[in-house]
């Protein structure tokens, strides 16, 4: 029997992910016994975890291995993917407080919950074995189908949760079965056995491994909500909890995505010409078929589930460009994403109302009398998602463009500014609603509670310093 040596630096390599998981265990169990009073606390004591696990991730930087007999690899890439997750959650715990506030639930379990598939989107951010990958996304995905239907007796809810889990048990089932066909074809599941594999073989690398590639690619395009497998996206997004809606819509997101670079646009690197042209053609249709139906959503939530399809697209430019500016401007788009995301849905969850009754975008109407500060957070969101300048949104998708051009997809790029402009047209529309519309009467915002104020200072500060300043985040990307 082989055995298998385990030292510090292996665990040192997950510290970030012990923590978060260890700080799930203990809230799940503080909220099962410990007094009412104390219940109130748990939120916070989420963000100590957090916190603790952001300090844990600056014993990462620098640092470059692979730990647990290849499983686990530290570096740069693991640190940035971290820090997105990890700020995903601090943020969506604040935006859940003022929910609670707002629905009179107690989410008790729903904090441990977002810490759990936290653990999962790192494990699947620091993967170096398609193994871990899979590990990682089953963590965080059981968590989400928990997660989307936490509204027990809204029906929305429940049938958000049942269709995100049908269908995401559905894209598992071609992910394993993409993973057995490449540990057929190479003998390993080891990532850099992989990227040995197609090295060696990048002209034939043969059927099977092709197909497994194939059905990998799928799998991930479940999760990132890539067209033609994005069916689940609007009506999970529209049936979740707002806060679990931000939490899938840039968490999933980006694990899905950090699943992808790791698997073919590093480990496959050498085999791009086999599939670079499904990846170009899925970019393209996701762009277009989430920007065009977005423009007829009434649903301030539908749309930004579309929106997200879209953003999808724009992302999957920067992976099909594989080239050395492709990381970076992925993980640059992936930041901002973060902030301009979360900032519309911390404000469409404060228009919405209890039960969410006010989520159409007609609610939104005369918001810049009524509540001028929510008003302005969300013209400055739609706007950085359009990609106006001088907002991140703006500098986000030229890099990723840019990257685009360096490897001569020069029709993809004009895709990407087509499309750019057709999303102009709902993006505008909440603005016009909010400031060129008399405001309803039945509409009631609920107060800004300081977990969702510092959600939208953050969110605003985010958008206008990576917009302004983007040289200083990318000397830390490249």
């Amino acid at each position: 029997m082989a055995t298998i040596n385990i030292g510090s630096a292996d665990f040192i390599a997950i510290l970030p992910i012990i923590i978060v998981s260890i700080f799930g265990v203990y809230l799940m169990l503080q909220g099962v016994f410990a007094p009412r009073f104390h219940r109130m606390v748990l939120p916070y004591l989420a963000l100590v975890g957090i916190l603790a696990a952001l300090a844990g991730n600056f014993f990462l930087v620098g640092k470059f291995y692979t730990a647990f007999e290849g499983m686990v690899k530290v570096d740069h890439l693991t640190v940035m993917f971290n820090f997105i997750f990890l700020l995903t959650a601090a943020l969506c715990i604040l935006l859940t407080q003022s929910y609670s506030e707002q629905e009179h639930i107690e989410f008790i379990e729903y904090i441990p919950l977002i810490l759990f598939s936290t653990a999962g989107m790192m494990l699947m951010g620091s993967a170096e074995s398609l193994m871990t990958i899979f590990l990682g996304l089953e963590t965080m995905s059981i968590a989400l189908y928990i997660l989307a239907g936490f509204r027990r007796t809204n029906r929305y809810s429940l049938e958000a949760a049942l269709k995100y889990f049908l269908l995401g048990a559905f894209a598992t089932g071609f992910l394993l079965y993409g993973i057995a066909l490449l540990y057929g074809a190479v003998g390993s599941t080891n990532l850099a056995k992989v990227a040995e594999f197609f090295s060696k073989n990048n002209q034939q690398p043969g059927l099977l491994a092709l197909l497994g590639m194939g059905l990998i690619i799928i799998g991930f395009g479940f999760k990132v909500a890539l067209v033609p497998f994005h069916m689940w996206t609007p009506d999970v997004y529209q049936g979740s909890p707002i806060p679990v809606t931000a939490f899938m819509a840039v968490g999933a997101k980006a694990a899905g995505f950090a699943a992808m670079l790791r698997v073919v646009t590093l480990a496959a690197a050498s085999a791009t010409f086999q599939w670079t042209e499904v990846l170009w053609i899925l970019a393209v249709l996701t762009m277009t078929v989430g920007n065009i139906i977005a423009l007829v959503q009434d649903d301030i939530k539908r749309m930004l589930a579309y929106s997200s399809i879209a953003h999808a697209g724009y992302i999957l430019i920067g992976v099909v460009a594989a080239n050395d500016s492709t990381v970076a401007a992925v993980l640059f788009y992936l930041v901002i994403y973060l902030f301009m995301n979360l900032g519309a849905f911390a404000v469409a969850g404060l228009v919405s109302g209890k039960n969410e009754r006010y989520v159409k975008i007609k609610y939104f109407s005369g918001l810049g009398r009524t509540q001028p500060m929510l008003a302005l957070v969300m013209t400055i969101c739609m706007f950085s998602l359009a990609g106006f300048p001088p907002t991140g949104g703006f500098m986000g998708k030229f890099f990723l463009f840019k990257a685009a051009l360096q490897s001569g997809y020069i029709w993809l790029v004009i895709f990407g500014a087509i499309n750019t402009l057709i999303s102009v047209y709902y993006y505008i529309r909440v603005v016009v609603a909010m400031y060129m519309q008399e405001p309803l009467e039945e509409q009631k915002v609920e107060p800004i509670l300081p977990g969702a104020g510092l959600v939208l200072l953050v969110s605003l500060l985010g958008i206008f310093y990576l917009g302004i300043f983007p040289g200083t985040t990318l000397s830390i990307l490249f």
